[in-house]
């Protein structure tokens, strides 16, 4: 069985037993280098991720008969590996066990309700702002191309009103929150995410 578990947003204080559980008895972990460190006591397999996915699902398919965790930041359906993995693979090799995201965690953080939230990537593709403007709330989780400044470009072009909160390294140690007017936002932020608040709301 192939086990595609959602690790949280970061602090493994936020994994769910569930995962710690899968985990231990795995055979073999797949994960991106940097999650792959978080187990060194783990004494099984271990298969390094890399951007090659068929290359990955070619091996997943070939080794579905043994107890493999693919690991996962945060949830794994948002904006993550496992909607590829669950388009991929057949439903009886795999299961799919959700996480804290990082959304959920910011939101959570700075007690704000989800509902009514749109929510949308700019990882690898344009994002159609124009859009994505017509909703009071949004949520973006967003990639080194298009974060925070980028988003206040958008917004100060268009001249409208809107607050945006920034989770940066969020549950991690030098985790920073801010709430800012798009003039005040700065070009360089670590991983984050980023809420957009129309002001009416």
């Amino acid at each position: 069985m192939i086990y595609v578990l959602g690790m949280g947003p970061g602090d493994p204080m936020y994994r769910t037993q569930v995962a710690t559980d899968l985990i231990a008895k795995a055979d073999v972990l797949v994960g991106w280098p940097r999650m792959l460190s978080g187990f060194p006591d783990f004494h099984g397999e271990t298969h390094v991720l890399d951007t090659d996915l068929d290359k990955l699902l070619s091996w997943l398919k070939a080794n579905a008969q043994r107890n493999v965790v693919v690991l996962a930041s945060g949830d794994p359906l948002v904006f993550g590996i496992g909607k590829r993995l669950a388009e991929q693979l057949p439903i009886e090799q795999r299961q799919i066990i959700s996480g804290i995201s990082a959304v959920q965690y910011l939101f959570a953080r700075i007690g704000l309700d989800m509902n009514e939230l749109y929510l949308t990537s700019s990882h690898g593709k344009q994002p159609d702002f124009d859009f994505i403007f017509q909703h009071d709330k949004v949520a973006m989780v967003t990639d080194r191309e298009i974060g925070p400044f980028q988003i206040a470009q958008e917004i100060l072009q268009r001249g409208l009103k809107r607050s945006l909160v920034i989770g940066e390294n969020l549950s991690y140690a030098n985790e920073q929150i801010h709430l800012l007017k798009p003039d005040q936002v700065k070009q360089q932020y670590d991983m984050n995410v980023v809420v957009i608040l129309n002001e009416r709301c």
